[in-house]
């Protein structure tokens, strides 16, 4: 199996949003990172980042939320165009996996029309509750005529050990990584937003943009123990970690 680093995508936050100490008016950016995973049964691809359209028009796509996190990026960068330089477009995707359906991470879930998008069964329901745009779901980006199927377990994507999700909690209901083993370069934790940013999980610093601080806290846990047993854990929004990262056709196997 290959796994390819590409890009979803750039944006600006309050740096207090990630460390509540912090100055208000200060900001940091924060990269969008998908992971896609070349499998022998198949192409997988780990979230899929921000609509291209967010480039041209943030607030027509993601109202109010693009006062709070602001695209950065050019009209290539996003995992279409990634998709793209390395040969492939979203029709040889076979399986999504969704870490969670915040605009940033499933921004482009509605190209891939022929792949099983996979979710926990815990952000499927938060989706469809009252306030669920007042905490950052948005129809647009998710709510579209795709194959989504919910996950209830700590699944094994193809049942032999290489690709298996995990439940943690915490940023959102249903926030799932996937823990990736790769013949060569070892184990990965694709943490997304249960880990956006290192600091917060060396330090024991909960964001704000939490949606449970006790389960969050929970998810950490889990997170360093995974590492201690030899995983390497992939942030979902680390500027430095992004920067070493091998990128597109320079992969990891």
């Amino acid at each position: 199996m290959k796994m390819h680093v590409l890009s979803g995508g750039r944006l600006r936050m309050r740096k207090h949003i990630y460390f509540p100490d912090a100055d208000r008016n200060e900001s940091i950016e924060l990269p969008v990172n998908c992971i896609l995973l070349r499998h022998a049964k198949g192409n997988v691809l780990f979230d899929t980042g921000c609509h291209p359209d967010v480039v041209r028009d943030a607030e027509g796509r993601w109202g109010a939320l693009a006062r709070v996190m602001t695209p950065l990026m050019s009209a290539e960068d996003n995992v279409i165009s990634q998709l793209r330089a390395i040969g492939l477009s979203p029709d040889d995707i076979d399986v999504v996996i969704c870490s969670h359906l915040h605009p940033d991470h499933c921004g482009c879930n509605q190209f891939f029309s022929k792949a099983r998008i996979l979710v926990r069964n815990e952000e499927l329901a938060a989706v469809r509750k009252p306030d669920a745009v007042a905490v950052g779901y948005l129809p647009a980006e998710w709510d579209h005529p795709l194959n989504y199927q919910a996950v209830t377990t700590d699944l094994d994507v193809f049942d032999d050990g290489a690709i298996r999700l995990v439940h943690l909690p915490g940023h959102t209901p249903g926030t799932m990584g996937a823990l990736v083993t790769l013949k060569n370069s070892g184990r990965f934790l694709l943490a997304a937003d249960a880990v956006s940013v290192r600091e917060n999980l060396d330090a024991d610093i909960i964001p704000k943009n939490t949606w449970n601080k006790e389960l969050c806290r929970e998810s950490f846990a889990m997170v360093r123990l995974i590492e201690a047993q030899g995983a390497t854990v992939i942030c979902g929004h680390d500027d430095a970690q992004w920067s070493s990262l091998r990128k597109l056709a320079d992969y990891y196997d």
